[in-house]
Formats: structure tokens, C-alpha cells, sequence
């Protein structure tokens, strides 16, 4: 392969413009003069935190700008020609022919009224790389290479008849059907769970080896990119950090930001001993939804204890979400109970005393959808201490002050808006709510997974820390092992509505391991070299013992 550039990024200036509550709009520049250099057949990881500026650098590879974003500087040369002062035909020829995009929400890019084959071939078609008959027969091709079931027939289903993961991996196909010289891959494995994530992992990297394509992998997860690519560029506020091979980001990096994404969730809990009487226990808990005769949950028993947090782990659709929706009173059980402080809870939400709501609170995944974006951060804090307190005036605001200091944001954020709030902060918001009704039990749904890793690992840490002030119980719903380990005082595991393993955290972390438990553990990325090919290997063994 050439050793000379395919893309070739000099001094890589983005900027925006902004419109501030009650101020005139500004300029800003939200990236900094970027440099780098990919040939022909490499892959180049782009990783950082949440505004670092990986997906606009990555868009920016297609010469544009997503959003209101301008390329107001520098160089994005392709190919031999500086794309940012091409002509419309030049761009047009790049976008979808020369390099294609594969975004993190496939659900999101997909058009439902149209079969999956009529948008995987539509892009081939159009640029004159294929006809209809070789671009479907390409694509047909394509959907084996990344193990897709049935090959021949899936792309006459439409976005909603396959899974998350096999959505995916048509993306991924969609993107490689023009024979593209350069794939922006933009998170495309996050939202996955960790079974279904090393599937479309393994089957990225393959397609990227046995095309020759080259590809820009955009990420949060060190670990992740680790597997797929040649070097890796760290970016934080539109700046490039440090860059260099794999091997050195991950095992010498020079830089402050880059140890401490190498070193992230370094958290160490110390499982606690139940001394108390369950706050909450599922008693025999089946359910199913309106309408349907299929049970979503079989016969779930769990305990919580005071001050303990229960994690309830498995991949999508196992029931852990639907588990939540029972507990709270959003879906009530056709057999079972839920005892809660020695209680019997109704069944359904709007029969529950005031008590019962106020003492089992929730914190959601999306922080940007579970506010109102008209609502001041006073607002948001300050409605259920009126609600469940009647707190008004000075002593409403002071206790929204103490709240905003226990979730360490301190002054200056009760007048802001979400829109003016970070991730991480928007989450802190909510935190703080669920806080303000003094409850016994806050159920955390997911709530750092749409997080950067360090992001993600202050919010537990806030977690932890408000646990041992508050004495409040968490029911942490996750995928993700790592915050597992992190937290838990006890897990339960769930497959297809059913809790396969459970107890506490130093025994269901401990050998031996049902298969299920096996695969979720061993499928968690490791950072190291290597670690997707032993993985892989391991597990064509045990198949072939099989």
C-alpha cells in the first residue's frame, strides 16, 4: 500500500456561532489548528471527551460542517485535492464515493419506510460505482462479511425487523458498498451493549482489513479503539493532546489528560454487609405488556438493603429497564410484589400515597430529555421540595443551594438553563432532584452510559459519596461491567426476563460462571493490545469443543 497520505489535515480551524440568553450572538472557534496524516489502508482513532471536537474534525474529512459549523481554516486535502476550496461537483463526488460515514445511532440514520437494501445500495447507485443489480450483489457480500444472519434475505427487511447490533453492521455495510478510500466511523459501537459490541467490533476490523479501506474511528472508550486502530490522536476542547502509536498511548502516555483516560475508573468499593432488613424485596415478579401474551418478566426475586446498591446488569431487552417500570408503578405486575419499607406498593403509580413517591425516586439515562428546557436549574431542583415540603421563598432557595453543593456544581448554576449545562452537569441536575425528596431509594437507570469515561467516573464518585451522607439505596440498572465493579454491593444478572445469576458482588464476580455470566464478563474491552484476538480465538475454541 502507499505510504502517502490519503487524508491530509493541516492547521484544521472549525468555528460556530453561538446565541446566548439575552446577549448578542459571538463567534467561537471550537477547533484549534489540528494536524495530522492518514494513508491508504490505516486506521486512526480519535478519542476524547465529549466536545473535544472528534466528530466535527471527522465530518470535516467530507468538508463539512455539521450543525451551523464552519471550516473557517486550514487544509483538508483528499486524495491529492484540498477539499475545503473544491468545487460542489468535487465535494459531491467525495461524500458517499470517496469517503463515507457510519454514525453512532444506526436507528437514527435509517429511513423506516424504505427496505434496508434500498438504502444500502442507494449511495453505490447514485455515484456511478455500480448498477442496481451489482451494488445489491455487493451488498449482499458485504452483509456475510460481517456475519449478518441470513445475507441473501435481510436487506428486504426494514430497519425495525433486525436488532440494534444488526443495524449496525448494516450501516457499516451501507458505508462500504461505494468502495470508499475513507470511513468515518463516529462512535459506532457506544450505545451497543458489551455482548453485541465485541460482534460488531470484530466485525468492523475485519472489514476494514480484508477492503483496505482506510478509516478515522471516533470514540470515548480508549479500550475500544485500542483494538481497531494503527494510531491514536487524544483531543480535549478542540486541541490536540498527544498522538502516536497505540502502543504508546496506551502503555507510556506522556500527557496528564492521556494517563488519566488510560486510568480511568479506578474506583475501588469495598462491598458492604447487609445489617438490616431488605428496604426493597421483588417478590415473585412476572409481568408482561398491555396487549401482548409474553411474559417480559419470569418470577424476578431481589433484595436491596438500606444503603446498599443493587446492580442489575444484561444486555438490551433482558428486562432490566422493564424491572424499573414494575417497581416504580409504571407497569404492574400480572403475578408477584414489591415490598418496600415494609410495605405492600400498589401496583400502579397514581394509587401510591405521597410517601411512596416521594421515598422512591429515579434518575434517567438522557439528562437532556428528563428536564424542561424552559426551566431554570432553581426550577428543576426547587419543584419537588415544593411538592412534597411545601418549602417557598428564602428556605426553598436555601435548600436548592445546599442541594447544587452536595452535587459540587456550588453557586452560579440556579439561573442557568440545561442548554448552558455540560453532560456531566446536566446529570448532577437530576441527581440533585431525585435528592431533594429525601428518598430511601433512587433508581439509576443507565445514567452514565451516554457519558465520557471520566465524565462518567466523577458521576459515580458523587454517587458513592452522597450514598455514605444520604444513607439512600440505589437500584443501578446497567450494561456496562466496569461501573459494576465499581459500585455494586450486589448484582443480578438478567437474561430474557430472567435473573440467571445473583447475590453478592463477590461471589457473582467469582468462578465458576454460568454461560451467560461468562460471555458478559469476558466480552467487557480490556485495555491492552491484543485483547479483541484472544477474545475471538477463546471462543472459536470453545465452538469447535462444542
Amino acid at each position: 500500500m502507499s505510504d502517502q497520505p490519503l487524508l491530509k489535515v493541516r492547521n484544521l480551524k472549525i468555528g460556530a456561532t453561538i446565541y446566548p440568553p439575552g446577549e448578542r450572538p459571538r463567534d467561537i472557534e471550537i477547533v484549534h489548528g489540528v494536524d495530522f496524516d492518514l494513508a491508504p489502508g490505516k486506521v486512526l482513532g480519535l478519542i476524547g471527551e465529549s466536545g473535544a471536537g472528534k466528530s466535527t474534525i471527522g465530518l470535516a474529512a467530507m468538508a463539512y460542517g455539521r450543525g451551523g459549523v464552519e471550516l473557517t481554516g486550514g487544509e483538508v486535502w483528499v486524495n491529492g485535492r484540498d477539499m475545503l476550496r473544491a468545487g460542489m461537483r468535487d465535494v459531491r463526488n467525495l461524500r458517499g464515493g470517496e469517503v463515507t460515514y457510519v454514525s453512532q445511532s444506526a436507528a437514527a440514520s435509517f429511513n423506516p419506510a424504505k427496505k434496508i437494501m434500498d438504502q444500502v445500495v442507494e449511495a453505490a447507485v447514485l455515484q456511478g460505482k455500480f448498477s442496481r443489480k451489482d451494488a445489491e450483489a455487493r451488498g449482499v457480500e458485504l452483509f456475510r462479511k460481517l456475519g449478518l444472519p441470513d445475507p441473501e434475505n435481510i436487506g428486504n427487511r426494514y430497519p425495525h425487523q433486525v436488532s440494534g447490533g444488526q443495524l449496525q453492521r448494516c450501516m457499516t455495510a451501507l458505508a462500504l458498498c461505494p468502495e470508499p478510500d475513507l470511513v468515518v466511523f463516529d462512535e459506532p459501537t457506544t450505545a451497543l451493549d458489551v455482548t453485541t459490541q465485541i460482534d460488531v467490533l470484530a466485525a468492523i476490523k475485519e472489514a476494514i482489513r480484508d477492503t483496505g479501506v482506510a478509516a478515522l474511528y471516533i470514540t470515548h472508550d480508549l479500550a475500544v479503539v485500542a483494538q481497531v486502530s494503527d494510531h491514536i490522536m487524544v483531543l480535549r476542547m478542540g486541541e490536540m493532546v498527544e498522538y502516536g502509536t497505540v502502543d504508546q498511548i496506551i502503555n507510556n502516555p506522556q500527557e496528564d489528560y492521556t494517563q488519566a483516560l488510560v486510568s480511568v475508573r479506578s474506583i475501588t468499593h469495598e462491598e458492604k454487609i447487609p445489617t438490616s432488613n431488605p428496604l426493597l424485596r421483588v417478590q415473585g415478579i412476572t409481568a408482561r405488556y398491555k396487549g401482548t401474551d409474553f411474559d417480559v418478566l419470569k418470577d424476578i426475586n431481589v433484595d436491596l438493603h438500606p444503603g446498599q446498591t443493587l446492580a442489575v446488569v444484561g444486555e438490551s431487552g433482558s428486562g432490566k429497564s422493564t424491572l424499573a417500570r414494575v417497581i416504580t408503578g409504571l407497569l404492574p405486575p400480572s403475578k408477584g410484589q414489591i415490598i418496600f419499607d415494609g410495605r405492600t406498593l400498589t401496583p400502579d403509580l397514581p394509587t401510591r400515597p405521597l410517601d411512596d413517591l416521594r421515598e422512591l425516586q429515579m434518575i434517567y439515562q438522557m439528562a437532556d430529555t428528563a428536564m424542561n428546557p424552559r426551566q431554570t436549574v432553581g426550577t428543576i431542583i426547587g419543584r419537588p421540595l415544593e411538592f412534597y415540603f411545601g418549602l417557598k421563598g428564602a428556605e426553598k432557595q436555601r435548600r436548592i443551594q445546599e442541594l447544587l453543593d452536595e452535587i459540587e456544581l456550588g453557586t452560579g448554576f440556579q439561573d442557568r438553563y440545561p442548554a448552558e449545562l455540560s453532560g456531566g452537569q446536566k446529570q448532577r441536575v437530576c441527581i440533585a432532584r431525585a435528592l431533594a425528596a429525601k428518598p430511601k431509594l433512587i433508581i439509576c437507570d443507565e445514567v452514565t452510559s451516554a457519558l465520557d469515561p471520566l465524565v462518567a467516573d466523577g458521576i459515580l464518585k458523587l454517587l458513592l459519596n452522597l450514598q455514605k451522607i444520604e444513607d439512600v439505596a440505589y437500584l443501578f440498572i446497567t450494561h456496562d461491567l466496569a461501573t459494576v465493579k465499581a459500585i455494586a454491593d450486589s448484582i443480578a444478572v438478567m437474561f430474557q426476563g430472567e435473573v440467571v445469576r445473583y447475590g453478592p458482588k463477590s461471589e457473582v464476580l467469582s468462578p465458576p460462571f454460568d454461560d451467560y455470566t461468562d460471555l458478559l464478563l469476558s466480552s467487557v474491552p480490556e485495555m491492552k493490545l491484543g485483547w479483541l484476538e484472544e477474545v475471538l480465538a477463546s471462543r472459536k475454541m470453545e465452538s469447535a469443543g462444542n
